[in-house]
C-alpha cells in the first residue's frame, strides 16, 4: 500500500468572519495523482497554500511526509517545505536573466547540491520533456509552454515527495496546454511523487487517479 504524502485533518482557514476551508480531511498517496476542480473563489489556491505549508490553519493540522506540521515553528515548517515540496504555478515565474539550465540549477545548489551534479540532472529533465535545444535559451526566447515546461522540471528538480500545481496550463492555448500536461503526467509517473493539480480544465482533471473538488469549503469526491 503506498504511502501517505499529504494527510489533511479537520483543516479549517478562517479570514476574520469569513471561513473559507471548513473541516477538510484529504489524502494523498506516494504515486498518486489527483486533480483539484472548483470555481473561482471557492478556496482552491487556500486549499494548495496549506497543503504547501505556505499559511497555517485556522484549525486542524496538515502532515507532509509524515510529519505533522501544526506545532512547527517558522523555521521548521520552511525546512519541511523546502525538502518534501515542489510548486507550479498559472505563470511561470522564471528568473529572466538566468538560462533554462541556470533556472533548474540554481534551486538544487540552494539545496546544497554541486554546480556540476544540478546541471547533469537539470540537462537530463529538460531533455525528457523536450527543451534539450533550449538549454541556453533565457525566458524571454521560449514559448508559453516551453517556460512552463521548464518550471515544472524546476518543481522536481529537488526530488520533492510532494508537487503542488496551481493551473499550470491555464495561462495556455488548448493544443499548447494538452502538450505541457502530457510532461507533467510523464514526470509524476516517473519519479513516483504525489501530485496535487488544480484546474479548471475537467477534461485534464479526469485523467488523473482521481478527481476531487470544494464543496461549502470541504473536499468532495466529483
Amino acid at each position: 500500500m503506498s504511502k501517505p504524502v499529504l494527510v489533511l485533518r479537520g483543516v479549517e482557514r478562517s479570514y476574520g468572519a469569513l471561513t473559507v476551508l471548513r473541516n477538510v480531511n484529504f489524502t494523498l498517496n506516494a504515486g498518486e495523482m489527483v486533480g483539484l476542480i472548483a470555481p473561482s473563489g471557492a478556496g482552491k489556491s487556500t486549499l494548495l497554500h496549506m497543503a504547501g505549508l505556505l499559511d497555517s490553519p485556522t484549525a486542524g493540522d496538515i502532515e507532509v511526509d509524515g510529519q505533522a506540521s501544526a506545532k512547527l515553528n517558522d523555521t521548521a515548517r520552511t525546512a519541511l517545505r523546502r525538502r518534501t515540496i515542489g510548486f507550479v504555478y498559472q505563470f511561470h515565474q522564471l528568473l529572466p536573466e538566468f538560462s533554462a539550465l541556470e533556472n533548474i540549477v540554481l534551486p538544487q545548489m540552494i539545496a546544497g547540491v554541486s554546480r556540476r551534479a544540478a546541471a547533469v540532472r537539470a540537462t537530463e529533465l529538460l531533455t525528457i520533456v523536450g527543451l534539450k535545444d533550449r538549454l541556453s535559451h533565457r525566458p524571454g526566447k521560449l514559448s508559453g509552454g516551453e517556460q512552463q515546461r521548464v518550471a515544472i522540471v524546476r518543481a522536481i528538480a529537488n526530488q520533492p515527495k510532494l508537487l503542488l500545481a496551481d493551473e499550470p496550463t491555464g495561462n495556455l492555448d488548448p493544443t499548447t496546454a494538452e502538450g505541457v500536461f502530457t510532461e507533467l503526467m510523464r514526470l509524476v509517473r516517473t519519479t513516483g511523487l504525489a501530485a496535487l493539480i488544480a484546474t479548471h480544465n475537467l477534461e485534464l482533471a479526469r485523467r488523473m487517479d482521481r478527481v476531487v473538488t470544494l464543496r461549502d469549503g470541504a473536499v468532495v469526491p466529483v
